[in-house]
């Protein structure tokens, strides 16, 4: 892949309702993860309300291998790559979300071509105006990133575009949290 080393540590499985999640007392980042829309869409809403923009800065980009679980999920061959994204969505010029998407190869013929080119444009910004995307159940876990100590909720979809499967999982970052407590609950 090109640019830096992947920063995504993968958990163990994904769940679909974690227990946790439900007995935590985090309003906040319950509702950030059970967002069914766009999260760009959501995320560039507080970015404004915050005096900001959202902006999307790639971590790494590039043909890979995706896990293992990440394959059984998306249906690909033992050593089938896909085109991995990691992305930073960052607002008041701090990360609020790191993102991870895999796209086969199958996804990325005709118009899907545009995906490997998005430069500093968020997935989501494409998926979401897209009336052909259907999306798969919402499923959460707890990973650990390098860049913090302790664990940070995600959340992952599979989503089918045109008939062809992509995954795409969201880390949600401590500052997103404290920025969205210090507004009302902001939906585009």
């Amino acid at each position: 892949m090109q640019n830096s080393p992947s920063k995504w540590i993968h958990p163990r499985h994904w769940q679909q309702e974690p227990l946790k999640l439900r007995l935590s007392s985090q309003r906040d980042l319950r509702s950030w993860l059970a967002e069914p829309g766009s999260l760009t869409a959501r995320l560039s809403s507080l970015a404004q309300h915050s005096g900001s923009e959202l902006r999307v800065e790639v971590i790494c980009e590039g043909w890979g291998l995706p896990s293992a679980e990440e394959a059984r999920t998306l249906k690909l061959r033992r050593g089938e790559f896909a085109w991995i994204r990691e992305v930073v969505l960052m607002g008041i010029d701090t990360p609020w979300v790191q993102a991870r998407s895999v796209l086969p190869r199958p996804s990325l013929g005709g118009l899907n071509r545009r995906l490997t080119r998005l430069g500093n444009q968020s997935l989501g910004s494409l998926l979401f105006r897209d009336p052909a995307l259907v999306r798969g159940p919402i499923r959460y876990a707890q990973l650990k990133l390098p860049a913090y100590a302790s664990t940070v909720w995600a959340r992952r979809s599979r989503f089918l575009l045109r008939g062809q499967a992509i995954l795409v999982a969201e880390a949600f970052l401590p500052a997103l949290l404290t920025a969205s407590a210090h507004t009302d609950t902001i939906t585009p």
